[in-house]
This record gives structure tokens, C-alpha cells and sequence, in this order.
């Protein structure tokens, strides 16, 4: 049986995935992508899946979640926003 810990740890990754995957959706939807749009809403499905499963099943791994979304979206935005600083230089 998986500790309590690893599942902590891989519920948090899978939702850092999971917001990349859903900032990135968003920025690629902003800009009228159709194919990358439906691509990068698959990978949202396929990371959370794994999430909601798993807090669903143990309601203690909801603050991993919590803490996942925040650092994918938080590092997903500050990533691209100094990416278009850079190539105004």
C-alpha cells in the first residue's frame, strides 16, 4: 500500500500538471488554436482524472491539490510572462 506521503506528493505533481495544462489551454484558446486548444484539453482530463480519483477516494489529499493548482498556474503565468519580457528585448 502507497504511504500517505507518496500519495501527497503524486496528487500535488498531477495538479501541477494539471493547471499548466489548463493555463496553457486557456492561452492557446485566447489565440484561436483549435488543434492545440483540444490538445492541451485532453492532457486537462487525463492528469485530472488521476487527481479526482484520489481525493475523492481519501478527502485528506485535498490540500495537496490545492497546493498543485496553485504552483502550476502561479509558475505557468510567471514562466510566460517573462518569456514576452524577453522577447522584447
Amino acid at each position: 500500500m502507497m504511504s500517505f506521503l507518496l500519495k501527497f506528493l503524486l496528487v500535488m505533481s498531477a495538479m501541477i500538471i494539471a493547471d499548466i495544462c489548463w493555463t496553457v489551454y486557456f492561452i492557446k484558446v485566447e489565440e484561436r488554436r483549435a488543434i492545440a486548444s483540444g490538445i492541451w484539453s485532453a492532457l486537462i482530463i487525463i492528469a485530472s482524472a488521476f487527481t479526482t480519483t484520489s481525493y475523492v477516494e481519501d478527502k485528506s489529499l485535498i490540500p495537496a491539490a490545492v497546493i498543485g493548482a496553485f504552483i502550476g498556474t502561479a509558475a505557468t503565468v510567471w514562466y510566460k510572462k517573462r518569456a514576452e519580457q524577453n522577447d522584447k528585448k
